[in-house]
């Protein structure tokens, strides 16, 4: 699967506005992978320069990393958490939620995934209309914070909102249930600028793994651009769906069962097959899963690239989902002792920010090539649930 290239470049922190365009081979594009030119021989020539001082303390150079690549954070619950607020303000500071726009500056945060989930039980119409309301509150406190956020839905967007000094705003993940076992309303979804969708919970998506129907959603979730989030899902739905899918699948808050095990996180068996399928693990940071120190999140991050390989691990706060957080982690400007740790075991700067925003930009730019590619072969599916699964 090729995945496209991003044709913009940067090295500028978060919160600079219109950042000076960076000489044409001084620093790594924003996706981790060293810029080049042609030599005499035109044999390109790799920018070693690194992006921090070895020589200086590990958080220092963890900010020096994540001012050039930052954090592209796989989960956020603050939509449902905004919900129950009667006023906020998230460019000035909230202190009643664990994520506004001071904390993810100090923090890097690049790119937030702002989950759609609903309270349990929610099914048929009630799901699809509660789906709509975070949809709609989403939109409304992205554009009245419009100095700290931007919408996105594409890796190209993503990249402008941080050229532009915004942190990049993706909707998603939804659940399942939202869309009524209905093709069309996937589509109008995806149109209101869902990105993510959780196949757990569903009839479709069950213990004993995709039905025909399910693979049809994902085929259509393909054709559309929006990526299949198997948090939660069945070891049966991982495998089928990440089989299928010629997007790569994302697990949004699943660390390593091997150290943790929690329902949710993943048995090596099933992080090989995600990083065969060049898909994303993105580890929470919450206790329950990981464990109640920074140092337990590294062990798993330690863990998850290498059985998946440093492509395919990714980060998710999980912040204001009412999950306890580690020690040192507990809210969105934590991220720089977390890379810290890392680099002082022995992690390398190219890896780290592959971590950080290289590999969530990747699925975002394969998702993007996958749906272009699909949709000049494809119409879209009027399949129904009845025809399929009977």
């Amino acid at each position: 699967m090729a995945d496209l290239q991003d044709e913009l470049h940067t090295t500028a922190e978060v919160g600079e506005l219109d950042p000076p365009a960076p000489p044409p081979v001084s620093s790594p594009d924003p996706d981790g992978h060293p810029d080049s030119h042609p030599d005499d021989h035109g044999t390109p020539e790799p920018d070693l320069t690194p992006l921090s001082d070895p020589d200086a303390a590990p958080l220092d150079r963890a900010h020096a990393i994540l001012a050039a690549h930052p954090v592209a954070d796989g989960y956020s619950g603050l939509p449902w958490a905004l919900r129950h607020l009667p006023w906020y303000d998230l460019e000035l500071g909230e202190s009643t939620v664990d994520t506004d726009v001071p904390r993810m500056r100090r923090g890097h945060v690049g790119a937030l995934f702002w989950a759609l989930h609903l309270p349990d039980g929610l099914t048929g119409d009630r799901a699809v209309g509660a789906t709509l309301e975070q949809l709609d509150l989403v939109k409304t406190v992205a554009r009245s914070h419009p100095e700290g956020l931007r919408l996105a839905g594409t890796a190209g967007q993503v990249t402008d909102a941080r050229n532009c000094g915004r942190i990049a705003v993706v909707l998603g993940p939804a659940a399942a249930a939202a869309l009524d076992d209905s093709l069309a309303i996937l589509r109008v979804l995806h149109s209101l600028g869902l990105r993510v969708l959780t196949l757990a919970g569903t009839s479709w998506a069950s213990e004993a793994g995709l039905t025909r129907f399910g693979e049809e959603v994902v085929r259509e979730m393909n054709r559309l651009g929006v990526l299949a989030d198997l948090s939660g899902a069945s070891p049966a739905t991982v495998h089928r769906a990440a089989t299928i899918s010629k997007a790569p699948v994302l697990c949004t808050r699943s660390a390593a069962r091997a150290l943790r095990p929690h329902p949710a996180n993943l048995p090596d068996e099933t992080l090989a097959q995600l990083g065969e399928a060049r898909g994303l693990c993105l580890v929470p940071l919450t206790a329950e899963q990981t464990g109640p120190s920074v140092r337990d999140v590294a062990d798993h991050l330690d863990h998850v690239r290498a059985v998946a390989g440093p492509e395919c691990v990714g980060l998710s706060g999980t912040y204001d989902s009412g999950s306890a957080h580690p020690q040192e982690l507990g809210d969105a400007s934590c991220y720089p002792n977390l890379i810290a740790e890392l680099l002082r075991r022995g992690w390398t700067e190219p890896d780290l920010t592959l971590l950080t925003w290289g590999n969530v930009q990747r699925v975002l730019r394969s998702a993007d090539f996958t749906a272009k590619a699909a949709q000049q072969r494809r119409e879209p599916s009027t399949a129904r649930i009845a025809e399929l699964d009977g």
